[in-house]
């Protein structure tokens, strides 16, 4: 059992229509530290069953959370979030344990988590319509916006807090209530903050939360069920297209943050120490396991040999253990399937003629961790330079002119994110516009916050979270004509 203080927030139970559930199968599943593989807690596994139940007590919430007042609304919001801060160690220990990150990491991601929470809390009351000129005197014009209804959503274990504030918190404030999928590997967070929620006096079937290993029968569900208005899912492209696919028979809106291939461009005009740091920061936090950390260093010939000397110092210096240590810096990778394909992305880059420069294994003391790993002499002709790696291997290339940079970072199906690093103010803006990605990032190397919109274009999805933008995806915008205005009393 995982020892953490006040280990109330441990449940070991699903959390439908306020109240904490079995699998009505009686089916559970293991939840295991990838660090050491030790057991931390044993979960229902749902399937369609469970899945329509939940749906059921969503829809019977939905009319009386969406006839609250926005300022109602808020409220509650606001009072989870400072639960969540005042619970931030505990949580932080629970995400370490079930996903891996260094304590450290686990922190900030409750803390970026919350203030979601926060944001969206103060964005409920500002959930504006328009007054519309009318073509004529007895008709007066004019849109509001309302919930959508009753919306899934499906996560991923990278960001297992986070992933789930961001598309819960907009759904909440708007007025819509939720079934929350949460990976298999990381259902333990999922439930905590349920647990919390509750306690901040949401009401009962407006957060559900199911856990299960059968994700196909739980989105088979979630996505042909009319009562489910809009389905939000954080994930690799290929799910995407599915749940998509599946969601068309009614028509559901979605949205989608799927795969990335960052690209990392470093020009001959940077400023080498802010690019370096800012390459180790995209590249190798979370053990590399992030859709928006740089796949692809790109740098420019004239500093290639000095930039490369710098980057390997500095990743030489990072330490690879067991998230709960003080000298962690990169965590385990979040399982078996992760570590093969990691070190088979390696082994082929190093066969198609890519150098070694630093890692390149496992680690002989933490055997669930990759070692920090620099390739050189990457060609575009490479797997490893299509592949999305999900892992702490940073494969660098060289290129010669600002043309050239621009056609190999765009040369890709998709566009989440993108980082760049110039001191010409000229080639900041020629590049900025140049990049076919949802998210630039201009000497600089994290770019994530409540404030600012999240998503990508092409084959990286669909929709935007955070900033003002975020909560649009969760209303539906109504037109109101109304005449016979100047008609006699």
């Amino acid at each position: 059992m995982l020892m953490v203080p006040n280990s109330d927030l441990l449940r070991e139970k699903a959390y439908i229509g306020g109240r904490w559930v079995n699998a009505i199968s009686g089916n559970q599943f293991d939840v295991v530290d990838p660090a050491t593989g030790d057991h931390l807690a044993t979960v229902p596994d749902m399937g369609e069953e469970d899945t329509l139940l939940a749906i059921t007590h969503a829809s019977e919430a939905l009319n009386g959370w969406n006839n609250k007042t926005s300022k109602e609304r808020a409220g509650l919001l606001k009072a989870w979030h400072h639960l969540i801060l005042e619970r931030k160690s505990d949580l932080a220990r629970l995400l370490t344990a079930e996903q891996g990150k260094p304590l450290a990491e686990a922190e900030g991601e409750i803390a970026y988590g919350a203030a979601y929470i926060e944001w969206f809390a103060e964005e409920a009351r500002r959930i504006y319509g328009d007054v519309i000129p009318s073509p004529s005197s007895d008709r007066r014009l004019l849109t509001i916006k309302q919930a959508i209804g009753v919306v899934g959503i499906i996560t991923p274990w990278n960001f297992p807090n986070a992933m789930i504030t961001r598309k819960l918190a907009p759904a909440l404030a708007a007025g819509c209530t939720v079934i929350v999928k949460p990976s298999e590997e990381t259902p333990i967070s999922a439930l905590a903050l349920a647990a919390l929620a509750e306690e901040a006096g949401i009401p009962e079937g407006v957060i559900n939360v199911l856990t299960t290993t059968n994700a196909a029968a739980i989105g088979g569900v979630l996505t042909q069920h009319d009562d489910v208005r809009k389905l939000s899912f954080t994930g690799s492209t290929q799910v995407g297209r599915m749940l998509m696919r599946d969601c068309a028979s009614t028509v559901k809106k979605v949205s989608l943050e799927l795969g990335g291939n960052a690209p990392f461009i470093v020009f001959d005009d940077a400023d080498l120490d802010t690019a370096v740091a800012g390459a180790i920061a995209s590249k190798y936090r979370n053990a590399g396991q992030t859709c928006v950390c740089a796949n692809r260093i790109l740098v420019q010939a004239g500093i290639h040999d000095a930039f490369v000397a710098k980057f390997a110092s500095a990743v030489s210096e990072l330490r690879t253990g067991n998230g709960f240590s003080r000298e962690t810096t990169i965590g385990p990778l979040i399982n078996d399937n992760a570590k093969r394909k990691v070190a088979s992305l390696v082994r082929q880059a190093v066969r198609q003629g890519a150098d070694l420069l630093v890692g390149g294994a496992f680690d002989e003391n933490n055997p669930a961790c990759f070692e920090p790993t620099i390739l050189t002499d990457v060609t575009a002709s490479m797997s490893i330079a299509s592949e999305e790696i999900f892992g702490p291997v940073a494969p660098i290339f060289r290129f010669n002119t600002e043309d050239e940079a621009i056609s190999l970072a765009n040369d890709t199906p998709f566009g989440l994110a993108a980082y760049f690093y110039t001191q010409d103010i000229g080639r900041a803006w020629r590049v900025s516009e140049a990049l076919e990605y949802g998210m630039v990032g201009l000497n600089e190397g994290i770019l994530s916050t409540e404030t600012a919109p999240f998503g990508g274009i092409k084959q990286s999805g669909i929709g935007r979270e955070g900033s003002r933008y975020g909560i649009e995806d969760y209303v539906e915008l109504k037109y109101l004509c109304m005449g016979g205005l100047n008609a006699s009393s």
